[in-house]
């Protein structure tokens, strides 16, 4: 039968081979040409070809109604309404073919995790695919060939041989199998699913350089982990899904579309020549159309004021309009004679009745805004002809519904743009106007200051019978001013001259689109009409292509009609100049005619583009003297004539150089089963830009009855049938709560605000599924691993270019004064003599509740007390290990000096939480038993040790395993006659133990020699003096924290004001208010305590000013820290405490590792630290480029600080062991007597990592011995002077080499992912990145309601790829504080990972991307 406009425009076509044919038209079906009996066999006969020949598989024939009149009468009222805009039952056909012709190409969609307080009833153990009948992997095309179904891929895998599986298998076990496939995978290595390899190699997964080779399961928690052979841990059904999902993204995509781009350094993009195999236009150039003649108006009114006179004085009680009320029982009539009594009443009252005679409010050709509902057209018509009488400009607008209506605030700009100050509407409009608290109508946001005015007959006054308004000719006066809402949601104001033939409408059947008049000749006409069979694949080229209508890959359109009398139409290319196109292309419609709009209002230069178009043909010359209109409609002109649109402008997505209709997008999806789950009219389809071209996004309003595994089953249908038929990926698909969407006056879906909404992150969906892996083809190109030079090579070309080799030291240690006594006495000796000498000077001052000091005379007697206690209660003989579990305070260095007057090797360890035990014990006992199995005894204090033997102490940890304990609350009141034995300044004075970065539990073996000097090194670049205050927040645990918590001070003799980050929790002001008590000039921090600051005295800086916060003398507040610098966090702690004194210059970084803790440290004296920028998209190959601040892809690296005195530094190829150029980034090697000796093993593995320690360069100084920091980073020579008058050498520090993820042959640092990840989203608190199996994992922390957990999946998704070109395939989100950070606030990133595969984390979310 007939297919409607639209039913024509939402036909689908299945791929095939095309054949260019002549063009060829036929007369359309008519309503008696076939029975009903005849249509069902002629449909079974069209879809024979593509149902595969079996009983089981035949799509049932679903009959109409017994009468064809019925049925053609349904058919017409379906298509008249809004929601059955897409219905189209040859279209669901075509859709259903296309599933069922491959439902043997399982589509996995993996099911999202959600939490139970976020969906009620949702499968968590297992994945649903889809039922046989949807089965399509996201990234495949029908055409494509060698597709793997997921369970034949696992049974591969698991049997080494070859298998098919059947589409009558179960999927039940499929977890199953995903789950045997990971424990397995130490035999078959997942693909790198991240370059477009033919055959990709399988990849091992290493672990870190610093990983032991044989060492126990780690533990999250309590829970243990499986591991596979190459040393990945898989555990649970987390792992089973990510590793389903790398089997699903391994299967073969489509061939990537030519739009890839090389990413190099220089910004070179590669040149793609045109594809010799894409349809190209072949037609002759195509040439304007004229309508007919207008003939016949010589005795027609000059103007629309004119006929309304004529009419209603000829024809009074002829009707004009008749409309019908669902509520009223009879039709109201508008007659000629009423409309003009009533718009000639309406225009007196609005010339003389509004304001004073002396100052009217309305003046002529003023705007005035008509707002009346669309059941009320006589009350709008009467107000818009007495307008039109009393010559001022209507601009008509829908009735605003609420204060936060969908659009309303660009109606607004509309309406202040064109000065609109009075309101027109009816009474009963007036009272569903929502109003304020005093009765006036609300006043509405963006919207300028209105008079409304009620246009009801009872409101007016009689016009007296002399006054007569005045009848113009038409002419070029604006007659009125209708707006538009453009594709990116702006509005624009399109003005209609009052020109001769403008009032021609009333005569002649015509339909507007946009801001065109056209007609289409419907019965009487000369023309027959047609149809268009044509290809829908030629089509989305731009390129017209006729096909048979006895296949499903049609679009079958009927024309519209010829142009409109008076008009000349033409076709131009849709880019560049307004060319005309071929006559087998598709361009936009353009007409010129004296009925069409004008002009946007107060928009010259669009208006220019727009309604002054002039076609050029190919030879360049203008095709006529007149100037076009653009339509913004999207077709052809076929023969004779006939005009035939295929989509419209704004509804056009352009996809990898294709270009699709939103509207088919929307009846492809609504055609697979949609009245279970979705609302037929509330789906909208639009585009996004990301990364360089368009991308598809799908948003419905869900079904409040459909459940989360059905939802994701039709999603899964949704995205095969659109990658079937129109051969294009969805990026996005989201299902939305009902009535969430916001809303157009007329009840549809508001398009921009919902894209504005998305593109914010505010859309608050239900269920989403991302497919960036199967709509992603224009990546860079993966980085091929080029040769390495060799270091020779590397050094002669620097010599040969002029640069320097990257080298720098620091002040020279051997120009120290030769009477300082410390230089004489080891450690303990340093105390001894400090007691002697000054035994009142207050060494250390603890605050926490309380003040309390330790002199040097107090810490000496308690020392020897402590070691009687070990001498006698613990029976250690030297070099015993002792554990010293205290929290921060005084007790940890009375301990300490207590060992070392025992001759014993002290190990400060981190006791457990009180309210978290189970967890934080094992980081107290670490996770394989180093620091325990070689300690003798273990030392704390008496709450400590009643803690460790607790019930939930012994959940954790075995008690019977603990080394005895020694509490320290009573010591013994004499001291042993055995003490102060000289020790060698070679031998082991303490146990560094830190959890890296990486996860790492790394223990460092400190000499006396190199302890003396590093507080030597420290003391010289900070001046410390008995005479000063140091004020010091850091963990005394390890690294330099513990350095300057327990050693300085008893070196240097200055007085350490300490104070434990953990009592900052409860006082957050406490370092500050000490600094400025004390008047301290030298601090150190964390980052942790620098966030908490400034997160936490943001707003009390003024409170804290008043009570007499005072910063002004802190010369430097050095963050210690073993990472690169945190610019931004610096920057703002500076901004914020700058209003009570704090000077910007003050604050600095210091920077050590664990093979020397401490290389970098600003001090007191010297240049202060530099700040230069780095393309980021240069480190990714290793390279340093420097440029601009603000310069794309920039990143800030500030200067980790001065070297300290003693130190070289060279930077070093961390592969070929060369040395390397200025300013070009390599692996920081340490050369220093500061250097600790080596790592403490348990097991003997020292061999493992000798190198670390002892590492010698391959080429130029092959005799020192150099350790090697494990970081990345460059020198850099700057033009700043020393204090010694020599040129400073900067050093940059960009991150630590094992946590550099390598991806598409790149290399990335996981904060620089993680910074573009916090910004993008105001709920994201915190966020941290790993990879597993070559999979990119972002664990993101959401400050806010569970509900908008979803919004965050498409935010990141986006900005990784928009700023990183990677794509990420786990999106998890979890609660704040869920991330685990260490004591100096470093991102424990291989925790993390550990717990999320064995799903410890509690995730609220956590999205598979495909």
């Amino acid at each position: 039968g007939k297919k409607s406009m639209c039913d024509y425009e939402s036909l689908p076509v299945v791929q095939q081979q095309t054949h260019i044919r002549p063009i060829s038209w036929s007369k359309p079906i008519r309503d008696s040409d076939i029975t009903q009996k005849g249509y069902e066999k002629k449909r079974s006969k069209l879809l024979q070809a593509y149902l595969p020949h079996t009983q089981e598989r035949r799509i049932p024939v679903t009959p109409s109604s017994s009468s064809s009149s019925s049925s053609r009468y349904q058919r017409r009222r379906s298509t008249g309404t809004r929601d059955e805009r897409y219905r189209s039952d040859v279209h669901s056909e075509a859709v259903q073919a296309a599933l069922e012709r491959h439902s043997e190409r399982k589509m996995t969609v993996l099911l999202p995790s959600k939490r139970q307080s976020l969906v009620g009833q949702t499968s968590m153990d297992t994945y649903t695919p889809p039922d046989s009948s949807s089965g399509s992997d996201a990234e495949g095309s029908l055409g494509r060939a060698g597709g793997v179904s997921v369970d034949s891929w696992i049974s591969r895998a698991l049997h080494g041989s070859p298998s098919t599986s059947s589409s009558s298998s179960s999927h039940s076990n499929s977890s199953a199998n995903a789950a045997r496939l990971a424990e397995t995978n130490s035999l078959t290595a997942p693909p790198d699913i991240t370059s477009y390899m033919p055959d990709p190699a399988p990849i091992s997964v290493q672990r870190p350089q610093v990983t032991m080779i044989t060492r126990p399961l780690p533990k999250y928690g309590n829970a243990e982990l499986m591991e596979t052979g190459d040393g990945v841990p898989v555990s649970s059904r987390v792992s089973a899904k990510i590793q389903q999902l790398v089997n699903t993204l391994k299967r073969p995509k489509r061939r990537p579309l030519r739009e890839f781009f090389v990413e190099d350094f220089e910004e070179l993009l590669e040149v793609q020549q045109p594809d010799p195999s894409l349809p190209r236009p072949e037609g002759v150039e195509s040439t304007p159309i004229q309508g007919e003649e207008l003939d016949g108006l010589k005795n027609c009114p000059a103007s629309l004021e004119a006929a309304l006179l004529r009419w209603g004085a000829i024809a009074p009680k002829a009707p004009c309009l008749t409309t019908t009320h669902s509520n009223a029982k009879q039709p109201y009539t508008l007659t000629y004679g009423k409309l003009w009594s009533k718009s000639l009443k309406l225009a007196y009252n609005l010339l003389h009745k509004l304001g004073s005679k002396q100052e009217p409010i309305i003046h002529p050709g003023d705007r005035v805004a008509l707002v009346y509902p669309n059941n009320d057209p006589a009350a709008f018509m009467v107000a818009f002809y007495g307008c039109l009488l009393a010559e001022v400009v209507p601009v008509p607008i829908e009735v605003p519904l609420t204060k936060k209506d969908a659009g309303s605030q660009q109606i607004g700009f509309l309406l202040g743009s064109c000065g609109v100050a009075v309101a027109l509407t009816s009474d009963a409009c007036h009272k569903g106007l929502p109003k304020s608290a005093s009765g006036d109508v609300m006043q509405f946001k963006g919207w300028p200051k209105l008079l409304w005015v009620l246009t009801d007959s009872k409101h007016l006054s009689k016009p007296p019978r002399e006054w007569f308004p005045l009848i113009k000719d038409a002419n070029n006066d604006t007659a009125y001013i209708e707006y538009k809402t453009c594709k990116d949601g702006s509005v624009s104001h399109i003005t209609n001259d009052i020109t001769r033939p403008m009032y021609i409408h009333t005569f002649i059947l015509s339909f507007i689109c946009m801001h065109v008049f056209s007609v289409r000749p419907q019965e009487g006409s000369s023309k027959p009409a047609g149809q268009g069979v044509l290809s829908m694949t030629n089509l989305s080229h731009g390129v017209i292509r006729v096909d048979t209508g006895e296949k499903l890959s049609v679009l079958t359109l009927q024309d519209v009609g010829t142009a409109m009398p008076g008009a000349m139409v033409c076709v131009v290319k849709l880019e560049g100049v307004p060319q005309l196109c071929k006559t087998d292309e598709i361009g936009e419609i353009c007409v010129s005619s004296v009925a069409t709009g004008t002009s946007y209002y107060g928009l010259s230069g669009m208006s220019k583009n727009t309604f002054e178009v002039c076609p050029v043909a190919c030879d360049g010359g203008f095709v006529s003297d007149c100037v076009f209109v653009r339509s913004g409609l999207l077709g052809f002109v076929g023969p004779g004539g006939m005009i035939f649109i295929s989509g419209t402008l704004e509804g056009l997505m352009q996809v990898g150089g294709r270009k699709h209709s939103a509207d088919d997008i929307i009846a492809t999806a609504l055609a697979v089963e949609p009245m279970k789950f979705i609302y037929r009219g509330r789906t909208v389809v639009f585009s996004v830009n990301v990364l360089y071209d368009e991308r598809i996004v799908l948003v419905a309003e869900q079904r409040p009855d459909s459940t989360e595994e059905e939802s994701y089953q039709w999603m899964s249908r949704v995205l095969q049938a659109i990658d079937g038929i129109h051969q294009v990926g969805v990026y996005c698909l989201a299902l939305v709560p009902a009535n969430t969407l916001p809303k157009t006056p007329l009840g549809g879906i508001h398009l921009s605000e919902t894209k504005q909404l998305f593109l914010e992150g505010a859309l608050h969906p239900s269920s989403i599924l991302m497919c960036p892996h199967s709509c992603i083809t224009n990546l860079p190109k993966p980085r091929q691993k080029q040769p390495e030079v060799g270091p020779a090579s590397v050094m002669v070309g620097n010599l040969v270019a002029g640069k320097r080799m990257a080298q720098a030291s620091g002040r020279d240690l051997s120009h120290m004064e030769d009477n300082d006594p410390t230089k004489k006495h080891s450690k303990p000796g340093v105390l001894q003599w400090r007691a002697q000498t000054t035994p009142e000077h207050i060494l250390y001052t603890l605050i926490n509740s309380r003040v309390t000091s330790l002199t040097c005379l107090q810490l000496h007697k308690r020392a020897e007390k402590i070691a009687t206690l070990l001498y006698e209660r613990g029976q250690l003989r030297d070099g015993d290990h002792v554990a010293l579990v205290y929290p921060p305070g005084l007790d940890l260095i009375a301990a300490f000096y207590g060992c070392l007057y025992a001759g014993c090797i002290p190990i400060t360890v981190r006791p457990p939480h009180p309210q978290n035990i189970s967890t934080t014990l094992p980081t107290s006992r670490p996770r394989n038993p180093k620091v325990v199995s070689r300690s003798v005894c273990v030392m704390t204090t008496q709450a400590i040790s009643k803690l460790l033997k607790s019930r939930d102490a012994s959940v954790a940890v075995d008690f019977k395993s603990w080394p005895p304990i020694l509490e320290t609350d009573d010591l013994p009141k004499r001291r042993c006659s055995l003490l102060y034995k000289p020790c060698d300044p070679d031998t082991l004075a303490y146990l560094d133990f830190s959890v890296s970065t990486t996860g790492m539990l790394a223990g460092v073996k400190m000499s006396h020699n190199a302890t003396s000097a590093l507080c030597r090194s420290v003391k010289l670049q900070c001046e410390l003096y008995p005479s000063r205050e140091v004020a010091v927040c850091l963990d005394p645990y390890c690294g330099l924290g513990f350095v300057l918590w327990c050693l300085c001070s008893v070196y240097a003799g200055q007085q350490s004001v300490l104070i434990s980050p953990m009592d900052l929790e409860v006082n957050p002001a406490l370092w500050l208010q000490s600094v400025s008590q004390f008047k301290v000039r030298d601090t150190f921090c964390s980052y942790s305590v620098m966030e908490l600051c400034t997160r936490s005295l943001s707003s009390l800086t003024d409170s804290l000013k008043a009570r007499g916060m005072d910063l002004t003398r802190v010369r430097s507040c050095v963050v210690v820290a073993e990472e690169r610098p945190r610019v931004a966090l610096t920057q703002s702690f500076c901004k914020l405490f700058k209003d009570v004194g704090l000077h910007p210059r003050a604050v600095s970084t210091a920077f050590g590792c664990r093979v020397n803790l401490a290389v970098c440290l600003q001090g007191t004296s010297g240049p202060d630290p530099t700040t230069v920028y780095v393309d980021m998209r240069a480190l990714r190959h290793d390279r340093v480029r420097l440029v601009e601040r603000g310069s794309p892809h920039s990143l800030p690296l500030m200067e980790s600080g001065k070297i300290l005195p003693g130190v070289r530094i060279i930077i070093a190829n961390p592969e070929t062991k060369g040395p390397i150029g200025d300013s070009h980034l390599g692996e920081i090697w340490v050369h220093s007597p500061q250097n600790a000796s080596g790592y403490f093993t348990v097991f003997g593995e020292e061999n493992v990592r000798s190198d670390h320690f002892g590492a010698r360069l391959s080429f130029g100084d092959t005799q020192t011995l150099w350790a090697r920091t494990g970081y990345l980073g460059f020198l850099r020579r700057t033009d700043l002077t020393d204090a010694n008058g020599e040129r400073h050498d900067a050093l940059y520090v960009v991150g630590a080499l094992d946590e550099v993820m390598e991806l598409r042959g790149m290399k990335y640092h996981p904060i620089d992912i993680e910074t573009s990840i916090i910004r993008a989203h105001r709920n994201i608190t915190e966020c941290a990145v790993f990879t597993w199996t070559n999979l990119l994992v972002v664990v993101v922390e959401l400050d806010g309601s569970e509900q908008d957990a979803l919004d965050l999946v498409p935010m990141v998704t986006n900005v990784v790829l928009e700023e990183h070109y990677l794509i990420v395939g786990v999106v998890v989100v979890v609660d704040t504080g869920v991330i685990p950070i260490n004591s100096r606030g470093e991102k424990q990133r291989m925790h993390l990972r550990d717990g999320f595969l064995a799903d410890q984390l509690d995730p609220i979310y956590v999205a598979y991307n495909m």
